[in-house]
């Protein structure tokens, strides 16, 4: 069912009709559609906290059902951060998140959808989800989640891309499990066609191509980057929204080398039921390229070598504070766990393209502010006892016309 026609700043009312019998009426507020702002989650990830100790001694287990205690104990956690969060921002119109909803790679796990999707919040308010990697090789995304211009591009079996407008915004959201750029190019070709004159343009992707984790940023989470970063400078991206590492970073400014690289993929493993995490492949030569090196042949650690001389593939904007004007660079964010269901360390060297990045083991999100001049964004972590503090100072993108600044100066003068 699609809904159609809602006005801002209203209240509405809403039943479910569930084996012939009505649901109590529940509320869902609009907000304002001219200055938007979103709330910016990353991998909750429901059901990862398997195996974690629990009060009384036991591990937290996987099972189905009822047993299916890692699932309830991250649902809890999870609702926890969107009460939080919602309550300090109460108008909040709809909520992004950058994939990893639930855990349970190419098995379909509903105990961790109904965990998921179960938090009181999510009755009253929208949300823009991403395809994650646990999330992408079952069906079981797409009977939970609607979303709307979907172009059949990008499939997995979880779905594909797909593209929606919003106040002064246009948001491109890309399922980069599928490694095939050239359809993610006819995407956002779709996208920007459908609104040319969207004062900015927003892609949110779950592997963070930019990011500072361990487990990812070096190895498996750039390999699209080679391709990508063209891409969006091509289409004159502003944002990318990211998830993937679990820990939280914000770059500087980026943009293209201009130069020619390699291209890389993702490949699944012989099960077909996940990802071979050891290898990136190059689409041309076919080569396999062994992403840890720690035990590798000399051949190995000289084609992983060339892996990361690839990619570097991209130049660093000359920007000074946390405000800037008119950048021709892109902003690359990686959120960290909203839920705190799995936690990474920051990789051993902070990568010269990150400006700030954190890891302190506490459930964290974003408060995106959207007006047709300025992007703003502001990172909080919540606190073991519910407080909340932030993690890293405002950052605002300003825009402003050739006719803004003429003024300037004739006043000026």
């Amino acid at each position: 069912m699609t809904v159609t026609g809602l006005k801002e700043s209203t209240k509405y009312y809403y039943t479910v009709q569930k084996d012939g019998k009505q649901t109590d009426p529940a509320e869902f507020d609009t907000q304002s559609f001219d200055t938007v702002k979103m709330l910016f989650v990353g991998d909750p990830q429901v059901g990862t906290s398997k195996g974690q100790p629990t009060s009384s001694s036991e591990e937290l287990a996987e099972d189905s059902g009822e047993a299916n205690t890692a699932a309830e104990n991250d649902g809890f956690a999870w609702n926890r951060t969107l009460n939080i969060a919602l309550d300090q921002n109460k108008d909040i119109n709809y909520i992004i998140s950058a994939g990893d909803q639930v855990n349970n790679t190419g098995n379909p796990k509903e105990e961790e959808f109904a965990s998921y999707l179960n938090a009181e919040k999510l009755s009253g308010i929208a949300e823009a989800t991403t395809i994650g990697n646990h999330d992408s090789l079952t069906k079981d995304y797409g009977y939970h989640f609607f979303n709307p211009n979907q172009t059949g591009k990008g499939q997995t079996e979880a779905g594909g891309d797909y593209y929606y407008s919003y106040g002064p915004g246009l948001f491109i959201v890309l399922n980069t499990n599928n490694y095939n750029v050239a359809e993610h190019a006819e995407t956002i070709k779709e996208a920007v066609a459908s609104n040319p004159d969207a004062k900015w343009r927003i892609v949110t992707i779950h592997q963070d191509i930019y990011g500072s984790g361990l487990d990812h940023s070096n190895t498996d989470g750039m390999i699209l980057r080679t391709q990508l970063t063209p891409l969006f400078d091509e289409n004159d991206i502003d944002v990318v929204l990211q998830g993937h590492d679990h820990t939280y970073s914000r770059t500087k400014m980026l943009e293209g080398d201009g130069q020619e690289h390699g291209k890389y993929e993702f490949r699944l493993d012989d099960t077909g039921k996940d990802y071979d995490w050891d290898h990136a492949y190059n689409v041309d030569t076919d080569e396999a390229i062994k992403l840890d090196t720690s035990d590798a042949t000399d051949d190995e650690k000289a084609a992983k070598e060339k892996f990361d001389q690839d990619n570097s593939c991209y130049t660093i904007e000359d920007v000074d504070g946390n405000s800037v004007n008119n950048p021709t660079g892109i902003l690359y964010m990686t959120a960290n766990s909203a839920s705190g269901s799995k936690y990474y360390e920051l990789a051993e060297t902070q990568q010269d393209y990150v400006e700030v990045r954190s890891q302190n083991w506490l459930p964290s999100y974003s408060v995106i502010s959207l007006s047709d001049s300025a992007f703003t964004i502001d990172t909080y972590q919540i606190k073991d006892d519910g407080s909340v503090e932030a993690i890293d100072d405002t950052f605002t993108i300003n825009k402003t016309d050739s006719s803004d600044e003429t003024s300037a100066v004739t006043e000026a003068q």
